[in-house]
């Protein structure tokens, strides 16, 4: 299998290292691309756009609450690009607000999952992740 790329938006450092660390014990060939705020993730994905990039994701877990621009913001330029459009994105979020999770489905997210409490829980939702994303279903093609 050829390494799987994640791109990673969230700007608090705990949970980075909680999903970090989570996510480097899927025993899965991963690249992870971190953006910690919605103006670095949207330049990130342009860059890799114009530069034809390897590290293009296959799947983006994204925050909503993110300085700059927030989740919603980053959602609604990936789902308007006719070259990511097919991108998996997956709301991965302290927000339980029911307008918070219409939204994200009214962009086009593929997902919408509630941020745990401690790293047990992150580790439960990644396996869930891995074994749906990368071994169920066939993730589209890049660009």
């Amino acid at each position: 299998m050829e390494s799987l790329n994640i791109l990673l938006v969230e700007d608090n450092e705990g949970d980075i290292f909680l999903i970090s660390e989570a996510l480097e014990e899927l025993d899965l060939p991963l690249h992870i691309s971190l953006a910690k705020d919605g103006r670095e993730a949207v330049e990130f994905l342009n860059s890799c756009l114009r530069l034809r990039s390897k590290h293009i994701p296959d799947l983006v877990l994204l925050d909503i609450n993110l300085p700059f621009k927030n989740g919603q913001e980053v959602l609604k330029f990936i789902k308007n690009s006719d070259d990511l459009k097919r991108l998996p994105v997956i709301m991965l979020t302290t927000s339980s607000n029911q307008k918070d999770i219409n939204d994200s489905y009214d962009n086009h997210a593929n997902s919408y999952i509630i941020k745990p409490f401690g790293s047990g829980g992150y580790q439960e939702i990644l396996n869930r992740i891995r074994t749906f994303w990368f071994s169920l279903v066939e993730l589209p093609s890049k660009i």
